[in-house]
């Protein structure tokens, strides 16, 4: 499976990495690298995340990259991150637009 994500999902991934940069370049390298990894064992093992707790019955599951969450769907051959946000944030149901 290939991994891609949506406009909104890149734009808050890159938000979040700047973010880190800005505090500490060396844990941004980290925290990319790690998401990285993460991303790869997806596109792999697609079902290796976890259906979110708050949202059981929609269609997304969840990698943490700590201290971000990855929302996803798989669409075919398609592992579309649709949501990046940071662990403390309370999340509202995730959208595929």
């Amino acid at each position: 499976m290939r991994v891609r994500f949506t406009p909104s999902a890149r734009t808050q991934y890159l938000a979040a990495i700047e973010y880190v940069h800005r505090r500490n370049p060396a844990a941004a390298r980290r925290f990319h690298g790690r998401a990285a990894r993460a991303l790869r064992r997806l596109a792999r093992f697609p079902r290796s995340g976890h259906l979110l707790p708050e949202f059981p019955d929609l269609p997304f599951w969840e990698v943490v990259v700590t201290p971000y969450r990855f929302f996803y769907a798989m669409k075919e051959q398609v592992v579309w991150v649709v949501a990046v946000w940071h662990g403390a944030r309370m999340p509202g149901p995730p959208s595929d637009q």
